[in-house]
């Protein structure tokens, strides 16, 4: 069987969501699938009509019919120069994903192929990304280093925020009670 990569459209947005669950169903995670691919969906649907989601796609040329089973995309992000890059802009690399049985043929590596050269034409010069366990091998030997990295997230659903406080800022050596 032989395989192309191309850049997807918007056409390809059910592929890109089946990829989506199936890599979060693979991990192990649990999710309620048909809320993250609808979101996702309408997610897409910004993104990519917006430029700041590219995504590309691997098809298996099997006679008349190119069935999508593999892709990988990318956000470009503004990012602030810091010590080890003094670039403005950030690739952050998601969705890479095989299908199983397209699996160890090499396809993951062609998007990240893809991703590299399209990123080094457009003048980014550093990529992030989050591995999962199995694509982590394959992230190091292309050349990712693995740091201990300080992310951290904060779920913002069920915030409520303090009251709105007027006057000074309570003092921290101030411990009076009631």
């Amino acid at each position: 069987m032989s395989y192309r990569v191309r850049a997807a459209t918007l056409d390809d947005a059910a592929a890109l969501v089946r990829h989506r669950v199936g890599m979060f169903t693979d991990m192990g995670v649990v999710f309620d699938a048909a809320a993250l691919a609808t979101a996702f969906d309408a997610w897409l649907n910004d993104v990519m009509r917006a430029g700041t989601y590219r995504a590309w796609v691997v098809e298996a040329e099997d006679g008349a019919d190119n069935a999508i089973v593999a892709g990988g995309g990318i956000t470009i992000l503004p990012w602030p120069p810091g010590p080890q890059y003094m670039g403005s802009r950030l690739a952050f690399v998601y969705n890479v994903y095989t299908e199983p049985a397209h699996r160890r043929r090499g396809l993951a590596r062609l998007v990240m192929d893809e991703i590299h050269a399209w990123c080094a034409g457009a003048g980014i010069t550093s990529m992030a990304l989050n591995a999962s366990r199995d694509g982590q091998p394959m992230y190091e030997a292309m050349g990712y280093a693995v740091t201990p990295s300080p992310m951290m997230f904060f779920r913002l659903s069920g915030y409520n925020p303090p009251a709105f406080r007027t006057g000074p800022a309570p003092d921290a050596t101030d411990r009076t009670s009631t």
